[in-house]
This record gives structure tokens, sequence and C-alpha cells, in this order.
């Protein structure tokens, strides 16, 4: 196995420094996944600008939390799972809802649902999803503009974490899921 650094303020590169103490301030710590990503300060850069970008768009936050957490469920990521499980339960996400996700089960609100349904089928067909699914998710009340955000949560679900074994962080174990598998 190939080992990669888990970086802090003092070990990353000095172009990241300051993001990974901003991260710090906001979290209370600098998650692995973080500290991974500060070995290239493009990669970093990159993700928290994404992460910045489905926090400003149309959908609700527990949407874009299911979206977040829907994404690392079908890709079979145990630390985004249990750090997306911990974020939402932060954003007062209903357990319930959580717990839908983490199981792929319905949500019994049916707009969240159709997020995680649509999700699923954009992670699980990689982006090919059928026409008569995105007219599904249009008519459940949603509009293009949403579509293209839940795009955007699920291009931030990146695989850093199944490359670099990114070991979960101790403010995440208790959503730790080691179960967790992809439902492909």
């Amino acid at each position: 196995m190939v080992e990669f650094t888990v970086h802090d303020e003092s070990s990353a590169p000095a172009e990241v420094r300051s993001a990974l103490t901003q991260a710090k301030k906001q979290l209370g710590f600098i998650p692995n996944r973080y500290g991974v990503l500060a070995e290239s300060p493009q990669a970093l850069a990159a993700y928290l600008a994404v992460s910045d970008q489905v926090r400003k768009s149309s959908l609700s936050t527990a949407a874009q939390q299911v979206v977040l957490l829907t994404a690392s469920r079908h890709n079979g990521c145990s630390y985004c799972v249990a750090a997306y499980s911990a974020l939402s339960a932060a954003a007062k996400v209903d357990p319930a809802v959580i717990d839908a996700v983490r199981e792929d089960k319905p949500i019994d609100d049916p707009q969240l649902e159709a997020v995680h349904r649509f999700a699923a089928f954009v992670v699980d067909n990689r982006g090919w999803v059928a026409d008569a699914d995105v007219k599904a998710f249009l008519d459940a009340g949603f509009t293009r503009r949403q579509v293209l955000d839940i795009l955007t949560g699920v291009a931030m679900k990146n695989y850093t974490n199944h490359l670099a074994h990114t070991p979960l962080d101790e403010a995440w174990a208790a959503y730790s899921s080691t179960g967790v598998q992809s439902v492909r």
C-alpha cells in the first residue's frame, strides 16, 4: 500500500496552510481528508471550492447533505459516509433521513427521497441518467438548476479516501459504518 501523508498546518505546503488553519477554526480540527489533499494545493483548493459551491446551491441544506451522503454511500466510501453522517447531524438533518440514506432505504419525505433517488441514479450510472428519471425528478417539483446542483454535489465526492486509505477522524468515529459497501 502506498502511504499518503496526512498533513497539518505545520507540515503542509505553505500555500495551503491558511486553508487548513481555517478548517481547524471552523470544525475544531483538520479533517484527515483535507490533510491528505493538502499534498497537492490544487487538489485541496478544488475540493474546497466545489464544497463552497455546493453550500451556495439552490438545494436546501438537508438536500445538500442527502446528495453528499448518497454519493458517499453509492461510491462505497466508509470515510465519507461517517463524515457526512456527522456533518448532516450537525446541520440538524432528521436522524431518520440520515439512517435511511446510510441504509439505502427510502426517505419518508418525498422531496428528499426524490433527491436521494436522483443522486443515486447519477452515481450508479456515472451521469448517464435516463430521460425518464430526469423528468421524474423535475416532475417532483425540482428545476433544471437543481439537476445541475446535484451533479455538483456528486462531483465533490472524489476518490481520494479510497486511494489514500484516509484514516477516519476521531470526531466522526461515532458515525463509522465499516459495513458500508458500494450498492452497485
